[in-house]
């Protein structure tokens, strides 16, 4: 086979020595448009994982590389007068042009062609005079290749929104190095690592605001880089700053990072008579597979060597997570093993682009939440060095509470120490200074003192007090539909089913959304609160909650179906009009939640009176009731959210148009019911803080919302999102709700419940850890195990939760046996390496 690369970068050589290696029968060429030293940037970074990737794939080259690497386990950040550090991260350091040099001297060795000083102007040319088969295009990010073929691989490029400049200096770093520091217009952040003995890269960054209020976007590069000098010289030690980018004139040097996603990866040239097959159902033509047919021949009744994206052309990732050079060098090593295990090309191709697709993207996902983070550094200036470290550190949603437990045991005991003691004392700061008016924390003081300064709570077992409401610790358990009421009754099941959650451990337990009015309800089976009958029942079930002993609470979620009424149960053909038996239903405009459903009827001042009311007297029968939280669903296309989404409200009246007017009955209802209910006990709003659907509501407007709900008395915001329209294509993934949450509590300033997809222990000490969140809602883990606040916390090994005192036993047992098996996992690990 002939195989084409053109660039010269890690991703281009690394497949070029890998197909060489696999077959040294295959002509490999890389054109490269520099010579073979020059490079630009400084040094690069790979995690001690990468580094074992490439061991397997290539241990010679391997050798070479971590030969030449500075290793560094600590991280370490500056932040407002202090620092803070910790060890057992694991990264490698080695100067871009070191790692070219290592490459190319590998690609030599094992016969690869290296064609340097080579501009590609049209591929297609190179790629007939190379009589290629296979045309990598590692031409980096702004490849001409992609660009060229835009409509087959459709690049979505997205300019973040802080501007930065790759810079060096022979300050030598000990650690992975993170330095903060404000100005009069806004904050600056430097990422610093040492990657050889006397070099260090220092990346500065700063919002595209603060980068113009300073005038940078005016100055020189002589002028820029001595700002960068003066602002960070306190960890220059006197050394300068040093530009290896001097062709780039000006400010240009600053530059916003291009996030770069492709839909497609492979490209195929069309030929006469080939364009009506399917892309990648169309064969490479491999020298193999021709026999001893001509070359014109072949043109004739073949496709064009199929094009493949590869690296920083098929992909970015921010600097913030290091992950740019690790993507390149694993496409390269996946795309190698595809070939080895496809006889058929096409086949390898095909599955490439669908496994890498899919691990880049997890990778990419995570490096926004990252960027997104360095973007908001202001958002989290309020936070003490101790919990913006942590913040740092798990920014990504990657690192987990116990990963950090892996890494540096010592520091993360006394991280939660000190969030023990600052919940206990301090009620740890939301946001920005100005803002930082929701607190974290109840009080720990008992807790702490009852098992020594050693054994502190996890984050998830603080717990936290909400006007006159104490909360044994930070879970929830979500509101969830169960469709188990007889005419908004709830029976029997609901007092087992919610009782039941209530022993399990969870500090407060919410009632699926309850219906104001008959049809208000989303379905036949939903329970309702409008009636002196329907209170009663719900009374029994808060009675056993509070007379259980667990110390749960209980909480209340009312809420109007709207367009998203009269449907089946879940368990039939959920969101689908029922078969017979349809009540009319109401809606901010005529609009149907979707094709197959009724047409809402818009509401009218006497409409919005009549429901207000009812939200009001099913207020005062939760009150009655003896509930201790309550909250009002604004979010996934109900009514009230039928108001707030731009979606669905096209009302041209004072309720409808911009976000004030669409918010203004909501809050209308919002604020009769926090009269009605007593002073002393919380209330909360869910609100879906994106439409994840073109033109819908966005994380901006979900801000906006807050503020709102926060002026009229809200005490949390319950942040879910979606579920507006039917056309909504979220981005899903492991907790991938929580950065609404976080930004909502940093920013506006109040507390915030996060809910979606949080299954895992793990999931809610980093959220609460990190201040992302103040509660975490577990929703569908509820579903299947009652108690699963009392056997995470088992699994931990942690003390500070109470059982019911009926099952003091079992607990007992649970943790003996969860021990063990912690214990023997520990060794069966250790063996290998004692084998060894």
């Amino acid at each position: 086979m002939h195989i084409l690369c053109l660039g010269g970068g890690p991703a281009g050589l690394y497949f070029a020595l890998l197909m060489k290696l696999q077959n040294p029968a295959h002509t490999v060429t890389v054109v490269e448009r520099n010579r073979p030293f020059d490079t630009f940037g400084w040094g690069v970074v790979l995690s001690d994982q990468t580094l074992g990737n490439l061991r397997v794939a290539d241990p010679v080259s391997a050798q070479l590389i971590g030969d030449a690497f500075n290793h560094w386990d600590d991280v370490e950040v500056f932040f407002k007068g202090r620092s803070v550090r910790s060890g057992g991260h694991g990264f490698c350091g080695i100067g871009r042009k070191r790692l070219l040099n290592i490459l190319q001297e590998r690609c030599i060795a094992l016969g690869v062609d290296l064609v340097f000083e080579t501009d590609v102007q049209d591929d297609q040319a190179i790629a007939a005079q190379y009589n290629a088969d296979v045309v990598i295009a590692s031409d980096g990010l702004n490849s001409r290749i992609r660009n060229r073929y835009a409509e087959t691989f459709k690049p979505d490029v997205e300019l973040r929104a802080c501007r930065f400049v790759w810079l060096g200096t022979h300050k030598t770093f000990d650690a992975f190095t993170f330095a903060f520091e404000q100005t009069e217009h806004g904050w600056f952040a430097a990422h610093a690592y040492k990657f050889d003995e006397n070099t260090s890269t220092f990346i500065v960054e700063t919002p595209e605001a603060v980068w113009q209020a300073h005038g940078l976007d005016q100055m020189s590069q002589e002028d820029g880089i001595a700002f960068c000098e003066r602002l960070f010289a306190k960890y220059l030690d006197g050394n300068p700053l040093m530009n290896n980018a001097t062709h780039v004139r000006g400010s240009a040097i600053w530059i916003r990072f291009p996030r770069v996603v492709c839909e497609r990866w492979v490209h195929w040239p069309t030929v006469p008579g080939r364009s009506d097959e399917p892309p990648l159902a169309r064969p490479v033509p491999l020298r193999e597979e021709r026999g001893g047919e001509t070359p014109e021949a072949h043109a004739v009744r073949s496709v064009g060597a199929p094009i493949v994206l590869m690296g920083d052309a098929a992909h970015t990732a921010h600097f913030s997570i290091g992950s740019g050079t690790k993507l390149a060098l694993e496409d390269a090593i996946e795309l190698t093993n595809c070939f080895a295990q496809h006889g058929d090309a096409a086949a390898a191709l095909q599955a490439y682009e669908a496994l890498r697709s899919v691990e880049v993207l997890k990778i990419q996902n995570a490096a926004r939440n990252s960027t997104e983070w360095f973007e908001n550094v202001d958002r989290y200036s309020g936070m003490e060095a101790e919990q913006f470290f942590y913040s740092l550190l798990t920014r990504s949603q990657r690192i987990s509470h116990e990963n950090l437990r892996v890494r540096d045991a010592v520091w993360l005991q006394g991280y939660e120490q000190w969030l023990a003691k600052s919940n206990a004392a301090t009620r740890v700061a939301t946001g920005r200074p100005e803002q930082a008016k929701a607190p974290s924390g109840g009080s720990a003081t008992h807790e702490v003192a009852s098992v020594g300064a050693l054994s502190s709570p996890p984050p998830m077992l603080l717990p936290l007090k909400v006007r006159e409401l104490s909360l044994k610790n930070r879970i929830v358990v979500s509101p969830m539909a169960t469709y188990s009421a007889v005419d908004g009754v709830p029976q029997d099941f609901h007092l087992v089913h919610l009782g039941a959650r209530a022993l399990g451990g969870a500090a407060l337990v919410f009632v699926e959304m309850t219906a104001p009015c008959a049809e208000g309800r989303i379905t036949p089976g939903c329970p309702g609160l409008w009636n002196e009958t329907q209170a009663k029942a719900f009374k029994r079930i808060v009675d056993f909650v509070h007379a259980s002993g667990a110390g749960a609470k209980i909480g209340m979620q009312l809420g109007h179906s709207g367009p998203k009424g009269s449907t089946q149960v879940g368990w039939e053909a959920p969101d689908e009009p029922l078969p017979s038996g349809n009540w009319p239903l109401l809606a901010a405009s005529a609009v149907a939640y979707g094709p197959t459903n009724q047409m809402p009827k818009a509401m009218t001042r006497a409409d919005m009176d009549r429901v207000k009311a009812e939200f009001v007297q099913s207020t005062r029968y939760a009150a009655e009731a003896g509930f201790d939280w309550l909250e009002l669903h604004c979010a996934h296309g109900y009514l009230l959210s039928s108001f707030i989404t731009p979606l669905t409200n096209q009302r041209t009246d004072d309720y409808g148009g911009n976000l004030d007017n669409r918010c203004r009955f909501p809050l209308e209802v919002f604020a009769a019911m926090r009269e009605a209910w007593p002073a002393d006990r919380p209330m909360s709003v869910r609100i879906s803080a994106h439409d994840w659907a073109p033109g819908g509501n966005t994380a901006d407007d979900a801000v906006a919302i807050a503020r709102m709900f926060k002026a009229a008395g809200c005490d949390f915001i319950d942040v879910s999102s979606g579920q507006t329209t039917r056309a909504a294509k979220p981005v899903y993934g492991r907790m991938y709700q929580t950065p609404f949450a976080d930004r909502i509590r940093n920013e506006v300033g109040i507390q915030t419940i996060a809910v979606g997809a949080i299954s895992e222990v793990d999931h809610v000490n980093s959220i609460i850890a990190a201040g992302r969140a103040d509660l975490c809602a577990i929703a569908r883990p509820h579903l299947a195990d009652p108690a699963w606040t009392l056997h995470e916390a088992a699994k931990l090994q942690s003390r500070h939760v109470n059982w019911p005192q009926p099952y003091l036993s079992g607990r007992d047992q649970l943790y003996r046996e969860l021990f063990k098996q912690k214990e023997l996992l520990a060794q069966s690990n250790r063996a290998p390496a004692a084998i060894k």
